[in-house]
């Protein structure tokens, strides 16, 4: 094979970000997406330190800016007095220890920018309604077949097509996924709607027994992201746009402070969606085939990682394959450095379900002391420093 040419299958966050940065490495790339057309699908993101650089690197600060909240900071409140603790902050402090900035952004936003940025860029852009249904490593590379029945090669094929993912199952098998007792609740709120001490550009984490709220602002400010995750059983449905009522949501979220109460009342359309968890599983790469984000390691929304991951994926990815003359070896080399941080991340998010809920919240007298010790500035960096540091375009490969 002559041409320098990489496939990607999946046009979402990972996919077009690692198709970029592969544009930007002088490779040529084809990304096939299942869709008939790109929807915004999702809300909110949380885009820390350790992604921000790398959509930096990519040049895409001047048009992110229109779009993102660089909120003032983050900060914990208790699910029923609404008593507050400053978490970090997200300004001045956060470009001076990290060096790039904490983004809060609408995921269909980020999407449109990645995308037309690929479009701008590639000599092809995204092929939809192409699926990719078989693939097999070869002497030069890949092939693969899309449903249509047509076959394809390439140097090497990436699988970024999400936790559903045909080739994630076919090299990791079977899906494991467990119920984690978790029903997730989420929409968008006008910051203009809601009274004013709601609409201060920070994020929230609201902790209270059995279940917390996330709230931060996205769409340069103008929308509210709300998401309220509660310990309870009986629903296993995992996509993002299963439609849920106002009645329901007030059902789990109802009796907490009158501030949440509000902003729940706020959106416009609630969705839910089951969470379910899946252990950190090896065997991405195999041969000239290789997962990346949410198809190699997908994880629980509490750390705010799930986009990082794959955006941490994307630059790494473009340096193996530049730096190795295979796919196979690229792939590999990928492997072996991302594997140990990203099941870190996934472990690490389901530790913090337990922190968000613990049932000494529930008790008054004991509730301050466990939000001040949990919480405590030390414990903080401790968390979340060692996330926010790492950066995927100078690590040694």
């Amino acid at each position: 094979m002559t041409e320098k040419r990489i496939a990607i299958a999946g046009a979402g966050i990972a996919g077009l970000t690692t198709a970029l940065s592969l544009l930007q490495m002088g490779w040529k790339v084809d990304v096939y997406e299942q869709a008939s057309h790109l929807a915004e699908v999702g809300a909110g993101l949380q885009i820390s330190p350790n992604g921000t650089r790398v959509l930096q690197s990519l040049g895409l600060e001047p048009v992110l800016q229109s779009v993102v909240c660089q909120a003032q900071g983050k900060e914990i409140r208790m699910w029923n007095t609404g008593q507050r603790w400053k978490l970090f902050d997200l300004g001045d402090d956060c470009l001076s220890r990290f060096g790039a900035p904490y983004w809060m952004v609408h995921r269909g936003d980020l999407h449109k920018i990645l995308l037309d940025a690929f479009n701008a860029q590639s000599d092809a852009p995204v092929r939809l309604n192409s699926r990719v249904v078989s693939a097999q490593s070869t002497s030069t590379g890949a092939s693969f077949v899309l449903q249509d029945g047509s076959h394809h090669s390439a140097h090497g094929l990436i699988a970024a097509d999400g936790v559903h993912s045909i080739l994630r199952e076919k090299l990791l098998g079977e899906d494991k996924a467990q119920f984690t007792g978790l029903l997730a609740w989420r929409g968008l709120v006008p910051v203009h709607t809601i009274s004013a001490h709601l609409q201060a550009q920070v994020g929230t984490n609201w902790v209270g027994p059995g279940a917390h709220v996330i709230t931060y602002p996205v769409r340069g400010g103008a929308l509210m992201n709300v998401v309220g995750i509660i310990e309870k059983d009986g629903w296993l449905g995992e996509s993002w746009t299963e439609r849920g009522t106002h009645e329901e949501l007030l059902q789990d979220f109802g009796h907490w402070h009158a501030d949440v109460g509000e902003l729940m009342r706020k959106i416009d359309q609630p969705f839910k969606w089951a969470l379910l968890g899946r252990s950190p599983q090896k065997g991405w790469a195999q041969g000239a085939i290789c997962l990346v984000g949410d198809s190699a390691h997908p994880t629980l929304p509490f750390l705010a990682q799930g986009a990082n991951m794959a955006i941490e994926d994307a630059a790494v990815m473009a340096r193996c394959l530049t730096a190795y003359s295979t796919a196979e070896k690229a792939f590999a080399e990928f492997e072996n450095l991302r594997w140990q941080r990203t099941a870190d991340i996934v472990n690490r998010s389901s530790d913090n379900a337990k922190r968000f809920h613990n049932p000494q919240l529930s008790d008054a007298a004991k509730a301050i002391d466990y939000v001040s010790t949990e919480w405590e500035p030390e414990k903080v960096r401790r968390r979340y420093d060692w996330m926010f540091e790492y950066d995927a375009l100078k690590m040694v490969l």
